[in-house]
């Protein structure tokens, strides 16, 4: 669409601008730019050749601005600027306009064709007539700097000793109208509708020229502008090269006077001018105020009425108003192409101090034209390039683009002399700011990828010096597929150490325009991969490290640093050529991310463990049946362990121990679950049930007294056992005497020393309980004494088999009380033999209360 546009637009002026002239077939209308010449009939179009595309200025003069003219008025312009132009085509000079395409005529117009054209003085000082409605932004509130002003007159004398001394030729009407300003800034002559040029006629000896009078009557196309002509060619019949000079004094106090000059001619009658011409004799020094102060006096001289007084242009061109060091500079870059290369690179180092007091404007449009001349120097380059970086950096993204850019591009291929390079390395952060994209894409990095595959290490070293600077400019997958790969295999196959140190550096400083999952994939491999182990590159390699630790973007986790940085880093520390102070740097670095492992993996594990205990401890209240006792001897007692098995107590084996611990519990308690003893049914009375259900009731208690809870008093089972078994036997043998018999005992104490007599007083059993012979043996001992599984009730003991004859009852006799070889008591199997033997048993006679001593007995008993 912008193409159609465009083409619209251009064939849309051509048939307005250039209809049927045969420049058309050789540029390209563009835009209206200004206008020049007399009464600035001239138009003046920004266009491009067709054939080179290099710009240029096509003026166009359209006849129907002459029909307000007679014909033979319109004849005589026509004739005039025909004439003019055809004596600008044939002259050849850098202070005079450059014509590149002849002039053209048409039914409609006359066209030529120069080199790139700004405005015209005229244009530049606020004269508008045939610009384009509203004028071009270019003209708006521009302004002339003092060193445009003095180097623009500079030029205008340098052409006109050209036309006066070479030429022998009069320009015969100097004023803005004929001035023009190229892209660069340069003040050009033009306007030669006018000129005289000298006869080589030996009778003019005084280099007089004659003419006809000036008709002021005449349009003014026709005629010189009045308000810059000398008054010699005004008023005598008679001119010389003076004349010129003149109307150029004229020119510099109107440029300094807002446009306006010293005489005001126009429209007048020759009184009034003549009157003008004589007040110029007695010319005021407040007259020439708005001028600068080391010009007035030249000036005024330039002014005067007498010819032979007035300076010539070689004079004038050596003026001290020219000597200021901005003039010199501006008139040293246009004389270059005279100088050698030594010459040039000479002025080129101390350009730099210059064109910091230099305008802005200068310096784009006038300085960087001429240093880009010698782009085709390779040898020059690197004394041009760091001026023009200069002045980018002071322009603006567009005005780098539009008028440096395209330029400097051929530039980036460069790589000798490696200066170039060096120099662009040392301007990336400006590159990269200021071209766009797609030039940043296909020109600028291609530069730096060749920088690092260069066999400079110069090169090398100061480019990753200077990629961290720019790093925020470069694109994420540029970084990660192009950038990235050439340092790490510049790291690992260079043979500088210095290279491979910088490499590393540059890494580090790179880690925060990566992510994570980059430096996981691409960075940390990367690093057990460089071949050398100097301590230069150790610490390169441990920066790097400390930095994906501590860098919050990256979070480099704990699993990464316990299984691939630290068994990394343990193998360097021991490295020889350490100093202390690396030594320390690593242990520091390791110690970090040892303390980080812990203080993340020791949360965890808390964070396991309290879930694992709130889950045990909701089973076991799901799970526990209450009075269950373990029947496990309690082999955990601290006291019983030898010192060697401490020897793994904080090693984290102690679930292993516990593990098999439970796992052996088990397996017993399964075993005794699923392997019970066989019992015959006749070895087991109701009695000795019972009295194994008194064990486990009495050992409960003690459980819950050494708890701190109360103790409940309960009968004694062993005077139930024996009143009961007396109780059976007596009725066998003599139930007559025996038939109520039974045994009246303290419910607090167990009889001791008993005896037929039952004289004395009973104390509980000191020593654990036991069940001998056929009896089921303990399965754990707690607390030191005999804990029994409960079980069922059982039938009394029967002491008297109705199979055998007798009962051995001597595995009884543990549960009568203060049985020992020492003491007296007579035994169950005394008892029943005596029984057997029909003795009559004497009624148990109980003596006074318990004394004192077993009291104290009972009382320490019971706490």
């Amino acid at each position: 669409m912008e193409m159609l546009n465009r083409i619209k637009s251009t064939v849309s002026n051509f048939s307005t601008v250039l209809p049927g002239n045969p420049v058309t077939r050789e540029y390209e209308i563009v835009e209206h730019v200004a206008s020049a010449g007399p009464s600035l009939l001239w138009k003046v179009y920004k266009g491009i050749k067709k054939s080179t595309k290099e710009e240029g200025a096509v003026f166009v003069l359209e006849k129907k601005l002459l029909d307000k003219y007679s014909k033979q008025d319109r004849e005589t312009i026509l004739t005039i600027f025909k004439n003019g132009i055809a004596k600008l085509t044939r002259l050849r000079h850098p202070s005079i306009l450059t014509v590149q395409q002849a002039l053209e005529e048409s039914r409609e117009s006359l066209a030529f064709a120069t080199e790139p054209v700004f405005a015209s003085l005229a244009n530049i000082l606020g004269c508008t007539e045939n610009l384009p409605v509203p004028p071009p932004k270019a003209l708006k509130n521009f302004e002339l700097f003092d060193v445009e002003v003095k180097y623009g007159f500079l030029q205008l004398t340098e052409g006109l000793a050209f036309l006066h001394n070479d030429v022998k030729m009069i320009h015969g009407n100097i004023n803005p109208e004929s001035i023009l300003v190229n892209q660069s800034g340069v003040w050009k002559l033009a306007g030669f509708d006018f000129c005289i040029q000298l006869e080589k006629n030996p009778d003019f000896q005084n280099d007089q020229f004659s003419f006809g009078e000036i008709n002021i009557e005449l349009p003014p196309p026709c005629i010189p502008d009045l308000n810059y002509i000398a008054p010699e060619r005004l008023l005598g019949s008679s001119s010389n090269f003076a004349s010129d000079m003149f109307s150029l004094g004229l020119l510099f106090y109107a440029v300094h006077n807002q446009g306006k000059s010293l005489l005001l001619n126009s429209g007048c009658s020759m009184a009034t001018i003549k009157n003008n011409y004589n007040q110029l004799k007695m010319l005021s020094p407040n007259a020439l105020g708005n001028l600068p102060l080391e010009s007035r006096e030249h000036v005024k001289m330039l002014l005067n009425c007498t010819v032979e007084l007035r300076p010539d242009a070689f004079q004038t061109s050596k003026l001290p108003m020219f000597e200021d060091v901005g003039v010199k500079t501006l008139q040293y870059l246009d004389s270059l192409y005279q100088w050698d290369n030594l010459q040039k690179s000479q002025f080129y180092k101390g350009l730099p101090q210059i064109i910091t007091k230099m305008p802005k404007r200068v310096n784009l449009y006038r300085i960087v034209p001429c240093l880009s001349k010698e782009y085709h120097t390779p040898e020059m380059v690197p004394f041009v390039l760091p001026n023009v970086l200069l002045i980018a950096e002071e322009a603006t993204k567009e005005e780098f683009q539009s008028v440096i850019l395209q330029d400097i591009i051929p530039l980036f291929r460069l790589q000798e002399p490696v200066q170039i390079t060096l120099i662009f390395m040392q301007r990336m952060e400006l590159l990269l700011s200021k071209c766009p994209q797609a030039v940043i894409a296909n020109h600028v990095l291609p530069m730096i990828y060749r920088a690092l595959e260069s066999d400079a290490q110069q090169i090398q070293e100061l480019c990753l010096s200077i990629i961290p600077k720019f790093a925020s400019l470069i694109e994420y997958s540029a970084m990660k597929n192009a950038l990235l790969p050439r340092i790490k295999k510049l790291c690992i196959t260079t043979s500088y150490l210095s290279v491979r140190v910088n490499c590393l550096v540059c890494v580090g400083k790179l880690l925060e325009h990566l992510d994570k999952w980059l430096v996981l994939d691409e960075i940390l491999p990367f690093l057990p991969q460089i071949p050398s182990k100097e301590p230069a590159v150790l610490m390169g390699v441990l920066g790097i490290l400390k930095l994906t630790m501590s860098h919050k973007k990256l979070g480099i986790t704990k699993e990464i640093m316990a299984t691939k940085i630290i068994p990394f880093l343990m193998p360097l520390s021991i490295e020889n050529g350490l100093t202390l102070n690396q030594f320390n740097a690593i242990m520091t670095v390791v110690k970090e991310m040892v303390n980080f492992v812990e203080a993340e993996h020791k949360t965890k594990l808390e964070q396991l463990n309290s879930i694992r205990q709130e889950h045990g401890s909701t089973l076991e209240m799901t799970q526990m049946v209450p009075g269950n006792q373990s029947l496990m001897p309690d082999f955990n007692m601290e006291a019983s362990k030898p010192p060697v098995d401490n020897m793994f107590k904080n090693l984290g084996l102690s679930s292993f121990e516990n593990a098999n611990k439970t796992t052996s519990s088990n397996i017993l308690k399964n075993q005794q679950s699923s392997e019970k003893p066989y019992i015959k049914p006749s070895s087991m009375s109701f009695e000795e049930k019972k009295s194994l259900a008194w064990n486990q009731e009495q050992q409960r208690k003690w459980n819950s007294r050494e708890r701190g809870e109360p103790l409940i008093p309960t009968r004694d089972p062993t005077t139930s056992l024996i009143e009961s078994n007396l109780r059976g036997l007596g009725s066998n043998k003599s139930s007559d005497s025996f038939s109520s018999l039974s045994l009246t005992t303290n419910t607090n104490y167990i009889p001791n020393n008993w005896s037929p007599s039952f004289g004395s007083s009973p104390t509980l059993p000191q020593q654990p309980l036991s069940l001998v012979g056929g009896f089921q043996q303990p399965h754990s001992l707690v607390g030191g004494y005999t804990s029994l599984a409960s079980s069922p009730p059982q039938q009394p003991i029967n002491f008297q088999n109705s199979s055998s004859g007798s009962m051995d009852l001597r595995s009884l006799d543990s549960l009568l009380p203060n049985m020992g070889p020492n003491r007296n008591t007579p035994t169950l199997a005394q008892l029943s033999g005596s029984i057997h033997t029909s003795v009559p048993l004497i009624p148990p006679q109980f003596s006074a209360p318990p004394s004192n001593s077993a009291k104290n007995e009972l009382e320490d008993l019971l706490g």
